[in-house]
């Protein structure tokens, strides 16, 4: 009786403060140890469930404690917000693995943010594993809604995992991470998203994917995204999709071990914007993507302006280094200004475009780099281009450039490159003219590298690539016009 009653001194004491001042609570959650009729604000008398959270008011400085060791098979969903200098918090305490949240595919999410602001999420991990594959499926989805500006949302140290949505980009997918901002009667964005050192596999079909509707005369984007130093490993699809942001930041994320598991039909990359500007990817490592069309380690893609690929490592992926595309169907529209201004530079890509066998769409298909489209302005500079010697079914194209309808890729611009390797590679341009080679160098011999082809299939470690990247190589003088 006594445990009931702190229960309803909680509910009544939410009730009176309204929007004056109050004082933070903490809300601890044991499965193992609790029991949901405990007061569940001291540590000693933690609640067993999520059940009686689900009833309260959340207010800035609350925090959700779940205890280590936990596992919880249920769903939340939140709709209150913290303040810029008391966030609401929900991590763990205690000492042991991870508290764990099953979804179990019971809903579309397994954890949502619904219109909120200010907000952490700290050291927990959550699944959303169904029975079934099915469409947009997530294990986090955060929503900004016909709700004006969010501020301040932090995603840290989570393991976000298993997760089988749908493999099929058109039904709606599914995402490890899903950040969704809709504008149907109030434009809404985010300022000040960060995600951060969190670890995503198994997630079908992608791992961290924003979303949002074009439109360029009511541009709204955005702001202030961060998304830095998250392990994404076997996931089929796309890695990092930045989507509808100005100036975000993606850097330090290690993404590999891509599963080859999608559809002919389905495109897929590691990292890239989508209807974004001033995006800057930098110190990234990604390899081992597999899908069947694309497949590139990175992309500056459809309504982008100002990208900036640097100081990246790419390896091993089947669809090539890079891609850099647009769309001429929509092309100089309210929603698509084209792909503009790309600068790729100080990148590493070591045994890139190693797609074993033809796709339904394009054959043998998988060019180093893949310039296609109204693409304006892209500058190709101070970049190495280790490519070892290919099977005879491989394609062996460095560069081609072509039309994804309407008008063609312009002004680009190749300049300071080293591309060493051992095969005879093509360079494909359709005609184009307006594509300009400045002083790189060409090479049939590896050297200088000492690759060991028995270790770790090329011997060059990320070490070894990172301090090359940082001493920015004396790039040869070889000029090829």
């Amino acid at each position: 009786m006594k445990n009931i009653f702190f229960f309803l001194l909680i509910l009544f004491s939410n009730v009176l403060v309204g929007q004056s001042d109050f004082v933070s609570s903490q809300y601890y959650i044991d499965s193992n140890n609790g029991d949901d009729n405990n007061n569940g604000i001291e540590i000693n008398y933690p609640w067993k469930t999520f059940e009686n959270l689900k009833l309260l008011k959340l207010y800035p400085g609350d925090n959700i404690l779940l205890k280590s060791g936990s596992v919880f098979n249920d769903n939340l969903e939140f709709n209150d917000s913290g303040s810029l200098n008391n966030p609401i918090v929900m991590t763990s305490f205690g000492k042991g693995d991870k508290p764990i949240i099953n979804g179990n595919g019971k809903e579309s999410f397994t954890v949502m943010l619904r219109n909120v602001e200010y907000w952490e999420l700290d050291g927990f991990e959550i699944t959303n594993n169904g029975k079934a594959r099915k469409e947009k499926r997530t294990g986090l989805t955060i929503l900004a809604e016909d709700s004006g500006v969010l501020h301040n949302i932090i995603i840290k140290n989570l393991v976000v995992r298993d997760v089988n949505g749908s493999l099929i980009k058109q039904e709606g997918g599914g995402s490890g991470i899903l950040i969704r901002k809709s504008d149907i009667n109030i434009p809404s964005k985010f300022d000040g998203l960060h995600i951060i050192n969190c670890h995503i596999y198994n997630t079908e079909r992608n791992a961290i994917n924003f979303r949002a509707a074009p439109n360029r005369e009511g541009w709204f984007p955005n702001l202030n995204v961060i998304v830095r130093n998250n392990l994404i490993e076997k996931v089929p699809g796309d890695g990092i999709v930045i989507v509808g942001c100005d100036g975000a930041l993606v850097e330090y994320n290690t993404l590999r071990d891509f599963p080859d598991i999608l559809p002919h039909s389905e495109p897929a990359a590691g990292i890239w914007p989508w209807s974004s500007d001033n995006t800057l990817v930098q110190f990234n490592e990604v390899s081992g993507h597999r899908a069947k069309r694309d497949g590139q380690g990175y992309d500056s893609d459809w309504n982008s302006n100002g990208t900036i690929i640097q100081n990246n490592y790419s390896h091993d992926n089947y669809g090539g280094f890079l891609l850099i595309c647009n769309s001429g169907k929509s092309y100089n529209t309210k929603i698509n200004i084209g792909t503009k201004n790309t600068i790729i530079r100080n990148n590493i890509s070591v045994n890139d475009g190693i797609r074993p066998y033809p796709t339904e769409l394009k054959g043998v298909f998988s060019p180093i780099f893949h310039i296609t489209g109204p693409v304006e302005g892209s500058y190709i500079y101070n970049n190495i281009i280790i490519l070892p010697k290919r099977e005879a079914n491989i394609d062996k194209t460095l560069i081609r450039i072509d039309n994804w309808g309407g008008p063609w890729p312009i002004n680009t611009l190749f300049e300071n490159n080293i591309f060493y390797f051992e095969d005879d590679f093509g360079i494909e341009l359709n005609g184009v003219k307006d594509i300009y080679f400045n002083n790189n160098e060409f090479s049939y011999k590896i050297k200088n590298f000492n690759i060991d082809y028995n270790e770790n299939k090329t011997g060059i470690t990320k070490e070894f690539v990172l301090k090359k990247i940082i001493n920015k190589m004396n790039f040869g003088s070889t000029q090829v016009k």
